[in-house]
């Protein structure tokens, strides 16, 4: 479909060789890395069911083209755990782990945290998200924005993965974000119900 970017997949993946193409004509050390992220991967509001088998061929031809990292974006909300696992190991599987990306993920159906939790167990350690949930899609009716950070960071830590933000500062930067834009709806439930008492921080690993 065009109706988002005015572009075919191909057309795009052909846009990415360019790129790449321009970003290898550089001087070495001006040179940027080219992530990119396949958007409506696991679902789309214009098409409905994606083939699972077109975007992991598409993530090959990204990888041929040039991109230094591919990630799975679930631009709609439309994934759920088992779908990321099965999506992101054969992510794996086509480009391997030198190009392995990041996910991008919604939580427009309540699926953000389990859709994290179910990348990390297949290997998956870069993620996408906004203070209050920031963002959304105008194609995908109801969203509510990236899964939120206040949220993601909290769980991760209390899991014991340690991810270098601090909790108290990153709370008090809501009272900043709602001075900034009042009236814009934020979402999240840790800085509303606090972090849990008693919890500390993961630690550093030795």
């Amino acid at each position: 479909s065009i109706k988002n970017i005015g572009k075919t997949p191909e057309e795009a993946i052909e846009e990415v060789r360019r790129i790449c193409m321009f970003r290898d004509n550089l001087p070495e050390k001006q040179r940027p890395d080219i992530e990119v992220g396949i958007s409506t991967a696991f679902g789309c509001t214009l098409e409905g069911t994606v083939s699972e088998d077109w975007v992991i061929e598409m993530a090959g031809l990204l990888a041929r083209a040039g991109a230094d990292s591919i990630g799975l974006s679930d631009t709609t909300g439309y994934a759920n755990p088992a779908q990321i696992k099965r999506m992101f190991r054969r992510l794996y599987a086509e480009i391997g782990d030198e190009k392995m990306g990041g996910a991008h993920l919604h939580n427009t159906r309540g699926q953000g945290l389990a859709n994290v939790v179910a990348a990390i167990e297949v290997g998956v350690t870069t993620f996408d998200s906004s203070l209050g949930g920031l963002g959304g899609c105008p194609y995908a009716p109801g969203a509510t924005g990236n899964i939120v950070t206040e949220d993601l960071v909290f769980m991760l830590e209390a899991m014991g993965l340690r991810t270098g933000i601090n909790m108290d500062k990153l709370l008090a930067m809501r009272s900043i974000l709602e001075e900034g834009i009042p009236g814009e709806p934020l979402y999240g439930y840790v800085p509303l119900a606090g972090v849990t008492k008693g919890f500390v921080p993961a630690t550093p690993q030795q």
